[in-house]
């Protein structure tokens, strides 16, 4: 039975996962359901993934619910959650606000995290949200947390969550529109300021923005020009809400896809923009953006273009060059280069 670190270290603490309806967030994909199943005899299990990747992984367990979302929501009254702790703190702020509405105040709250991730000051974090919060085990390289809401009398709007911040770039300014968690969450990242100020003025046709995050290209090639579809793809349904968002608050329409890497991508698209990811977690990972690269040409029509800023010290030239075509270096600034490619056959 493969268990995760994050798994090794709760069920080190099995007093504390007694319970009826237990509730999982974004935790890793191992047979932690399996055990918690046989520890209280056929539990009903809910697993709630903001990660699209993780969510499929789920689906495959023969325990429990999943649930695929921006938020939770449920009639159901969880009497223990297991939150996997957030790469982003706002975001871990952001679920204990969305479970006021599906716990009570006897609900155990426990967070486990890698001892790098930031959760040594989670006290302080939550402080204002919870009625205590003790450190129960540290092992594997983990920690876990246990603690309790306080904030149950407070409802759950989502549109309280989104941050609003302003982009302007080449005389065009729009308003971005983000939730935590995502990337360039509070401002617009430098790789993304890089690659809109070198963009072709003379975009048009079908356009994807892979791992749109906010959507903040997408909104700026819509923008700049009528003569454009536009096709907005990311893992995250943090991401997805807050390109919608993005999108509406601009008064621009386009097709937002959840999608893990290529798996739900099915058009040809005339150009393929992104700042594709490539950290998860707290570890740096490169596999999306490969699987992107290699996979991208087939949905490349005829004379299609990919343009992608990356950081300039990631070797993703010889694999666009492998897989597409020779690609051009457009840019390379602050860190960041610009590299485009044409399929011409």
């Amino acid at each position: 039975m493969y268990l995760s670190n994050l798994s090794q270290v709760l069920l080190r603490n099995e007093q504390l996962l007694l319970a009826t309806s237990p509730l999982l967030i974004n935790m890793p994909d191992d047979e932690l359901s399996q055990s918690l199943n046989t520890l209280n005899q056929n539990c009903d299990i809910t697993y709630f993934d903001n990660n699209y990747e993780l969510h499929q992984q789920h689906l495959t367990k023969k325990h429990g619910q999943c649930i695929f979302a921006a938020h939770y929501q449920s009639n159901k009254k969880h009497d223990l959650v297991i939150i996997n702790f957030p790469k982003s703190k706002q975001e871990l702020l952001f679920t204990f606000a969305m479970l006021a509405e599906c716990t009570t105040k006897e609900t155990r709250l426990l967070i486990v995290g890698e001892n790098k991730s930031g959760i040594k000051s989670i006290d302080k974090l939550i402080k204002e949200q919870t009625s205590f919060c003790d450190k129960i085990d540290a092992a594997r390289h983990c920690l876990l947390f246990e603690t309790q809401l306080a904030n149950h009398h407070l409802a759950f709007d989502i549109e309280e969550w989104f941050h609003y911040y302003s982009v302007s770039v080449n005389q065009l300014t729009f308003k971005v529109a983000a939730l935590p968690g995502v990337f360039s969450q509070a401002k617009l990242d430098i790789g993304t300021q890089v690659l809109l100020n070198n963009l072709p003025d003379n975009i048009s046709g079908e356009v994807l923005d892979f791992g749109c995050g906010a959507g903040v290209i997408a909104c700026f090639v819509g923008l700049q020009s009528s003569d454009t579809s536009l096709t907005l793809a990311d893992v995250s349904a943090l991401a997805i809400a807050s390109s919608e968002k993005t999108l509406a608050i601009n008064n621009l329409t386009g097709n937002v896809i959840t999608t893990n890497s290529l798996s739900n991508i099915t058009g040809h698209f005339h150009y393929v923009i992104s700042n594709p990811p490539f950290h998860q977690g707290i570890k740096t990972h490169y596999a999306a953006t490969e699987n992107f690269l290699t996979g991208i040409k087939k949905h490349l029509k005829k004379q299609g273009t990919l343009i992608i800023v990356a950081n300039s010290f990631l070797k993703y030239q010889p694999i666009i060059e492998h897989s597409i075509a020779k690609a051009e270096k457009t840019c390379i600034q602050q860190g960041f280069t610009i590299y485009q490619t044409c399929l011409r056959h």
